[in-house]
């Protein structure tokens, strides 16, 4: 294919020979891990590949996808058969997180697949078990956790939206903003103040349905990278919904999230590596294929050994991903683990985009090429989830 054509479109023409993420050396899969691989992968070949570029113009992945992902088995892996899913270990949601990210999609199923089912799982009801799960396993309920405000990011005691308790309800005001999934969202986990004299002890959170009264949608915010995972502000205008869609106990909101971080960071660990990869593959394709001065710049010594240098930190960081999740399935990866996981994974994100981007010369900084896209994606990495800062506090109060 000529240079000038879009990178991501050699994806169309043969996405499992072209574009396949390479699984020499891991070990952290089994046979049925790798038969579930090869079918995300042509699913993804049919169904994403062929509307990736739309996705990123659009700012927004359609709802069809999601439901078309629950048709074909790819949702919420680990949610119990009682619930409509199959009960898989967490190893079934890195394979979707890898593969998906390996394709420069930030659709969003890791949201779906790898954070919001736990809070239901570990402290849902019953009832909000049997009403929400079925549904994100099959796509046509997608979930949002609300958290993040203007005045409060990683200091999640500062949020100011509240939820006053009133009778067998609960009168919420206030606003989100930066929330993944905020646009297709059916329901979202809403963190509020319900004791503001408490602290971090009086926060709570709430299960919020789409449809409610003074739940409004703002708007799809205009990002720098990751456009195809709609991001937006909400708005909390007298809503009022019943007690009992307090999500386990209230007060104990600050805890559940923090006790929930382990996964979450992983999940972004592992996406980051396996963007990682795709730019690193990305910058070794255009290599060895642009002619410069009668050669190729692979031919290039700086080319070669900057190739070379990320290679072995690739090869280091898969080896790393792997530990961490036979470390998660035997319930025994910390939160200081994690936050390692997600500062070292994320930054190395960082320096290989880079480098990717600086090895393609002109043509990286042009969005047709795939290399630009992955760059300004991986940005972001190292801020949400906790900031690259936030994990050197958390991971020096273990040292």
């Amino acid at each position: 294919m000529d240079l000038q054509g879009r990178s991501w479109q050699r994806a169309v023409v043969d996405p499992l020979e072209k574009c396949m993420l390479d699984l020499t050396g891991r070990t952290a899969f089994d046979e049925g891990h790798a038969m579930f691989r090869e079918s995300v992968r042509k699913f993804f070949a049919r169904e994403l590949v062929p509307h990736l570029e739309r996705f990123e113009e659009q700012g927004i992945v359609d709802r069809d996808f999601f439901r078309r992902c629950g048709a074909a088995g790819l949702l919420c892996p680990t949610i119990d058969e009682a619930y409509g899913g199959p009960g898989l270990d967490f190893g079934f949601n890195a394979v979707v997180n890898e593969e998906l990210a390996y394709l420069g999609s930030s659709a969003g199923l890791q949201l779906q697949n790898d954070i919001v089912p736990e809070y239901l799982l570990r402290y849902g009801s019953e009832e909000q078990k049997q009403r929400y799960l079925p549904g994100m396993v099959t796509g046509e309920v997608i979930m949002a956790i609300a958290m993040t405000e203007p005045g409060a990011g990683s200091d999640l005691q500062g949020i100011r939206t509240s939820a006053v308790k009133d009778g067998d309800r609960y009168i919420i005001n206030g606003s989100k903003t930066y929330i993944t999934s905020g646009q297709n969202a059916d329901v979202a986990i809403l963190a509020a103040k319900t004791d503001p004299s408490k602290g971090a002890k009086g926060i709570s959170l709430i299960l919020v349905d789409a449809d409610t009264p003074g739940y409004q949608k703002g708007r799809n915010l205009d990002k720098i990278g990751q456009r195809s995972a709609d991001t937006s502000e909400l708005f909390f205008s007298d809503v009022r919904v019943p007690a009992s869609n307090l999500l386990g106990e209230e007060g104990m909101g600050f805890a559940y999230l923090m006790s929930q971080l382990p996964q979450e960071r992983l999940s972004i660990a592992i996406a980051a590596h396996a963007g990682a990869q795709r730019a690193f593959d990305e910058a070794v394709r255009y290599a060895k294929e642009r002619k410069a001065f009668g050669s190729t710049v692979f031919q290039f010594q700086n080319s070669r050994f900057t190739l070379a240098d990320l290679k072995a930190q690739l090869q280091v960081g898969w080896s790393h991903i792997d530990w961490c999740l036979a470390r998660h399935n035997a319930g025994e990866l910390t939160t200081a683990e994690a936050s390692a996981a997600k500062l070292w994974h994320t930054e190395l994100q960082g320096r290989v985009a880079d480098a990717a981007l600086q090895l393609h010369g002109g043509a990286g900084y042009m969005n047709e090429y795939l290399v630009a896209q992955l760059w300004r994606d991986a940005r972001v990495s190292r801020i949400f989830g906790g900031s690259s800062e936030i994990m050197k506090e958390v991971i020096s109060r273990s040292i």
